[in-house]
């Protein structure tokens, strides 16, 4: 997945941040993602289903509506109005650099505001809401004891998820105004609503109310046991996959991938998704890559070592491969386990280091079949023949140099 910041101008004149993430080789078509109330474009669930829809070929836009996040501007002077406004300056700035969306996607309010400019966005083919409300209106009780402030004084600074924004009476009248109902039953594109029954910040029967006012075609998921803001990686792995198999049916297919002109070459990018993302290109072939948790990844792919660990392990199970089946032995299935991991120099006998740390891969290899003693020997030997087993005991030179960018 390739991933470029970008900035347009949202409707209130201000410069808006965003984020495009595309697909490494063809784009079968464009989708816009709407950020839940006071997040950014950043939270989990956004960058998850940005991934996963790469995956299937559909770059997608995410931005920080106005005052949030990286974005310019003032979030007391915006509504639930300027925001669809938002929406539909993103949706132009795409049809004018790349491609019109065909697809909207939002979260919370970003849902309900998907939902509200649709009809402003008339190449989009579907629309996908993730635990929005049937009406904008129900934000307001986020704001509790403060409305009573801000109906007195015109404003109020008011704390949600830890963190002070000022709401001014404008907001509250504009989400009032909203008859979101309406526009969702004269949605003149597909629909998949997709909420948690037991989602305590906008509840179940937002999405029946929603589901109902909808004509078909219309789908709706049940996001189980997920909270509102899809927390846990699970949930969100879950509801960005079941959105990019859902907008795939109103795509053109994706056609053949055409040769790597470097076909011989591997090509790993940074994309974008937490401080060590990477994507990784192998001719017509695609993977991940990361780092855990524990130091600061997502945990979206293998990382390094378990890359070149992997790399042991099939080659290993290849050259045993080939060698049985070049003997005619019955080897009906051979697996590997390699486990990767630093060890102190003096506790290897047989090493030449003999000060400091180095690494060391314990390789457990199970072949499967009717294999005599003498087979089964020979075929651990021929293990340490594999090419990159080979590679990593003899003598490596890396060379390296800068490309430049164009």
């Amino acid at each position: 997945m390739k991933s470029e910041k970008a900035t347009f101008t949202g409707a209130g004149g201000d410069a808006l941040a965003a984020r495009l993430e595309s697909p490494a080789g063809e784009i079968r078509a464009y989708a816009l993602f709407a950020h839940c109330f006071t997040c950014s474009k950043d939270v989990f669930a956004a960058s998850r289903i940005a991934a996963a829809l790469a995956s299937n070929g559909i770059a997608t836009l995410r931005f920080d509506f106005t005052g949030l996040g990286a974005s310019g501007g003032d979030f007391a002077n915006t509504d639930f109005s300027s925001n669809v406004g938002d929406l539909v300056a993103a949706a132009d700035w795409l049809r004018a650099e790349h491609a019109a969306p065909s697809i909207l996607i939002g979260h919370s309010l970003g849902g309900a505001a998907v939902l509200a400019a649709a009809d402003s966005v008339g190449e989009a083919a579907g629309v996908a809401t993730i635990g929005a409300p049937s009406d904008p209106a129900h934000v307001s009780h986020l704001f509790g004891e403060d409305i009573e402030t801000i109906e007195r004084d015109g404003e109020a600074d008011v704390r949600i998820a830890g963190r002070p924004f000022r709401i001014r009476k404008q907001f509250l009248d504009d989400i009032a105004g909203q008859r979101l109902r309406d526009r969702v039953s004269a949605l003149d594109k597909a629909l998949l609503v997709m909420h948690a029954p037991l989602d305590r910040t906008v509840g179940i029967d937002n999405a029946a109310e929603i589901f109902q006012a909808a004509k078909h075609p219309k789908s709706f998921v049940s996001l189980d046991s997920a909270d509102h803001l899809l927390t846990k990686r699970e949930d969100a792995v879950y509801a960005a996959d079941v959105v990019a198999a859902w907008a795939s049916r109103f795509l053109p297919p994706a056609r053949e991938p055409a040769a790597s002109p470097e076909a011989d070459a591997v090509v790993v990018a940074e994309n974008g998704i937490g401080p060590f993302g990477q994507d990784i290109a192998a001719g017509d072939h695609r993977l991940s890559a990361d780092e855990p948790a524990s130091i600061g990844g997502l945990d979206r792919g293998l990382t390094p070592y378990q890359l070149l660990s992997s790399a042991l392990g099939t080659c290993t199970t290849m050259t045993l491969r080939m060698y049985a089946e070049r003997k005619k032995w019955p080897l009906e299935r051979a697996s590997v386990t390699v486990r990767q991991k630093k060890i102190h120099a003096s506790d290897c006998a047989e090493c030449e280091t003999r000060e400091g740390r180095i690494d060391s891969f314990e390789r457990e290899i199970e072949l499967a079949g009717p294999l005599d003693e003498e087979q089964r020997h020979k075929l651990l030997e021929i293990a340490d023949k594999c090419p990159v087993h080979r590679t990593l005991h003899g003598e490596v030179r890396v060379t390296t140099k800068i490309r430049a960018v164009s």
